[in-house]
């Protein structure tokens, strides 16, 4: 970046100083045409008509002999003087005078230093040396008024030369510029936009593919810098699985001895108990189903961590599977009073899966819909082929409360739950992670578009069976 800032700065200041030479000469050459060409061509044209008034004058008074006439023959005669010093006063100046110039000065000179002008008297110029001066003239201002038209010339070129430096450096700049840009684009935009997938990624699916490094600046150093982040979250929530799963594991043995005993104590195998016992033998039966429920969904939450699982794929019947699904969820949707509809007609394609994780998602979702839904409502389960795809679509649409729009992205993650459920439901928070990660497994997407008080509905799709 550093390089290409210097580079267009560099161009920029090197147009405006080319512009700035050129403007220069444009200076320099319209000085010389109004100091010297144009005060030349002043000059000239003024001595040219004294030398013809002198000439007129002076034939008049060598006829008539009135003093008049050579009265007019000296005040043309004194500025023809003044004419031709401000002319030869140029060279002065550092100008270049014609040389003819010279001539008419020396010439002029040699009469006006004659012994009747150091008299007093008029001194009067022979006819033909007038004519010779006048040719001189005529001469030098053709000279100068070449010299103003090539030195216009000049100027019109260099006039030229500053608009043509000036467009080459502007399309430079701009090719310079558009390289920059696209440079920026493909060294920057690219990394930031891979690091901002996998940001997503880790912030929707608590994992991400490793981001490609493809420079070493800054930007490569902070892929590698979200690699090594991303590396460590997926060890720490290795550990957390394997950690989960030997407390469980653990846990599981005494607590199942606790429970058999108490069944023995309740089926009065260790002697007969009162009523009043057997109420909280049964409480404590119930608690510890509870919490063997739980170490359960703990146990296989990390078994189906996303790459750990075994599936054995075969065609399903898809139409067989979602009715055997609501056969067994139907006793605890009949004690709500919710009707579960099918749409899942018999001539719906097989899909490859194996079954009987697929049975655990069509479960977890047909439950949580009647978990969730209000009593005297009813849960459908549809399946639609996708157009020009070899998947096909399921959704299970219920009738509860809808969940918040901030919470939808949020419901896959392990253990979350909702904070509108958490007082009046019970679980754990791991049914739909559980879900998503067996979908993902069978190449799979799962979603879920829900409106508060508009119901929810959770969709999935899964491959066609060959």
């Amino acid at each position: 970046m550093l390089a290409w800032f210097f580079a267009i700065v560099s161009i920029f200041y090197g147009t405006i100083l080319v512009l700035y030479l050129n403007f220069q000469q444009v200076v320099q050459i319209s000085e010389r045409i109004v100091s010297r060409n144009y005060a030349v061509s002043d000059n000239s044209k003024k001595m040219f008509e004294l030398l013809l008034s002198m000439e007129e004058n002076g034939k008049k008074y060598r006829l008539l002999k009135k003093p008049d006439y050579a009265t007019f023959f000296q005040e043309a005669q004194q500025e023809f003087e003044v004419s031709l010093a401000n002319i030869i006063a140029l060279e002065g100046r550092g100008q270049t005078l014609s040389p003819r110039w010279h001539e008419v000065n020396r010439a002029y000179q040699q009469y006006a230093q004659s012994d009747e002008k150091q008299s007093g008297d008029i001194v009067w110029i022979p006819e033909e040396d007038i004519n010779a001066w006048l040719e001189h003239i005529t001469a030098a201002r053709k000279e100068n008024e070449l010299e103003v038209e090539e030195t216009t010339r000049e100027l019109n070129r260099q006039g030229r030369a500053s608009v043509r430096n000036a467009l080459i450096g502007l399309g430079v700049s701009s090719v310079v510029g558009l390289l920059g840009v696209v440079y920026l684009a493909y060294s920057m935009i690219g990394p930031l936009k891979d690091l901002m997938r996998g940001i997503r990624s880790v912030s929707k699916d608590r994992y991400s593919d490793p981001v490609r490094i493809q420079s070493n600046d800054e930007l490569g150093e902070l892929a590698t810098a979200f690699n090594e982040m991303a590396e460590r979250l997926r060890q720490e929530e290795r550990l957390r699985s394997d950690f989960i799963s030997m407390l469980s594991h653990e846990i599981r043995t005494p607590l199942t001895s606790i429970r058999e005993s108490v069944n023995m104590v309740g089926e009065e195998v260790m002697g007969p108990i009162t009523d009043r016992q057997r109420r909280f033998l049964e409480i404590a039966g119930g608690e510890i189903g509870r919490i063997c429920d739980l170490l359960n969904h703990l146990m296989q939450a990390s078994r189906l961590e996303p790459g750990a699982l075994k599936l054995h794929y075969e065609p399903v019947d898809s139409y067989s599977l979602v009715n055997a699904c609501i056969e067994s969820l139907k006793p605890s949707a009949e004690q709500k009073q919710i009707d579960l509809q099918s749409q899942v007609s018999p001539d719906t394609p097989d899909v490859q899966a194996d079954p009987q994780y697929l049975q655990q998602v069509f479960l977890n979702l047909i439950g949580n819909a009647i978990k969730f839904s209000d009593p005297q409502t009813v849960v459908n389960i549809m399946a639609v082929p996708l157009v020009n795809k070899s998947m096909l679509s399921f959704s299970i649409e219920d009738n509860g409360p809808g969940i918040l729009e901030e919470d939808q992205a949020k419901l896959f993650n392990k253990f979350y739950r909702s904070p509108s459920v958490r007082d009046h439901q019970d679980g754990v928070g791991l049914g739909l992670s559980i879900t998503k990660n067996i979908i993902e497994a069978h190449n799979g997407k799962i979603w879920v578009k829900s409106l508060v008080g508009q119901g929810s509905t959770f969709s999935f799709t899964l491959p066609l069976a060959p």
